[in-house]
């Protein structure tokens, strides 16, 4: 089963399906694109604007379907980007960002999260991924190897709905892309919804049976990028359990009861309240870098966490389809990187809630399968809704 279920389809009729997510209540064109810069290797790159009737606006480029500029109102009106990113392509490109690469809001695949020893095994045969990343000294595969999703571009296509608008981003990953089986055709749609959500949709098919698992990478700081630090925010996490992990990031295959200690948000917590406690599993992730596991009452979308910024009243609700969300405080950023308002970013000045199956689940036969199957059809939604108070 797929992060919703997978189900069988002729892939005419997800063709079909696809072309009509968007376009099926096409109203006028959207906003011309605008050009973003030019990828090293010449192949010009386009940044697109969705606005709802509400005022609320995203940017999105091509390059990584990244999500760079997200303006939202507080509770007096003021509207403030809150998503860390870059003015131009020249930023995730540059040797700084790709040296750190914290995947700023980028759609990030074949494989979100981390594969233990970057292999896996399936249908008898192993198969060796790009190992990017040793955490602990330990190697792995990180959000999809050297040269995942967010360092592709994408083809994009976007149309004006009623009351919404709606970019659809398409890339086929090719057969033995950084050590996947399969040609994985993928399609992520955005688009913002009449009470102040961004959506995203993401499908799949593939021609071999495959691991999936994406993710929107997206940095927030209810704030406004640039705006200080994340530790005050207000979190809730919809979760009475999480997946522990040893020195390299890797999920132990224990399911740990949240109650009680650090990792417990089933109330709200301030992100920086316990963020240093003497608690192993934060030594390991230097703080908050951990996927817990949902409590799900139901199928289909329903709400994972809340995050609440006292001083401006935003609030962020995230709803997903997925059985785990990965949260991330931003323990590794360091004040390198310059953001848009022309302010570093130090260290947990953005948090991230990834919406995914478990890490390593290829590896680990008693976490839900991330296995995509030829015949079948991947589908996931999330939606981070915003409001103000």
């Amino acid at each position: 089963m797929s992060p919703t279920g997978l189900a069988p389809t002729r892939r005419t009729a997800m063709t079909s399906a696809l072309a009509g997510l968007c376009a099926a209540f096409a109203m006028a064109a959207s906003p011309a694109p605008r050009p973003f810069g030019t990828t090293k290797d010449g192949v010009p790159v386009q940044l697109y604007t969705l606005t709802n009737r509400n005022g609320l606006q995203v940017e999105i480029t091509n390059y990584g379907a990244t999500v760079v500029r997200l303006l939202v109102p507080d509770r007096a009106g003021k509207v403030d980007d809150v998503a860390l990113g870059f003015p131009s392509l020249d930023g995730y490109t540059s040797e700084a960002f790709r040296k750190s690469n914290p995947y700023f809001g980028a759609i990030v695949g074949r494989f979100g999260n981390r594969i233990a020893h970057a292999s896996f095994s399936l249908q008898g045969k192993s198969y060796q991924l790009a190992a990017n990343n040793t955490p602990g000294g330990l190697p792995c595969s990180l959000h999809g190897g050297v040269k995942g999703f967010d360092q592709v571009v994408w083809e994009a296509k976007q149309v004006k709905r009623k009351g919404a608008d709606c970019l659809q981003m398409s890339y086929v990953s090719k057969n033995g892309e950084e050590g996947y089986p399969g040609n994985l055709r993928v399609t992520v749609s955005f688009s913002l919804t009449p009470d102040n959500g961004l959506k995203i949709q993401y499908r799949a098919t593939t021609d071999q049976a495959t691991p999936v698992n994406l993710t929107h990478h997206g940095y927030f700081n209810l704030k406004g990028e640039g705006n200080g630090d994340i530790l005050g925010h207000q979190l809730t996490l919809q979760a009475s359990r999480f997946t522990p992990v040893d020195k390299g990031l890797i999920p132990t295959g224990e399911l740990r009861s949240v109650k009680g200690g650090p990792f417990d948000f089933l109330a709200p917590h301030a992100i920086g309240e316990r963020i240093s406690a003497q608690d192993e599993q934060l030594g390991f992730g230097q703080g908050y870098d951990h996927n817990w596991v949902l409590d799900r009452q139901k199928r289909g979308l329903a709400l994972a966490a809340t995050v609440d910024e006292p001083a401006s009243g935003r609030r962020m609700e995230v709803f997903t389809t997925e059985p785990g969300i990965q949260f991330y405080a931003g323990n590794f950023l360091d004040g390198t990187l310059v953001g848009k308002a022309g302010q570093a970013y130090p260290r947990r000045s953005g948090f991230c809630l990834e919406t995914q199956h478990y890490p390593d689940s290829p590896n680990q036969p008693l976490f839900p399968s991330t296995i995509l199957w030829p015949g079948r059809v991947y589908r996931s939604e999330t939606v981070y809704r915003f409001s103000a108070k």
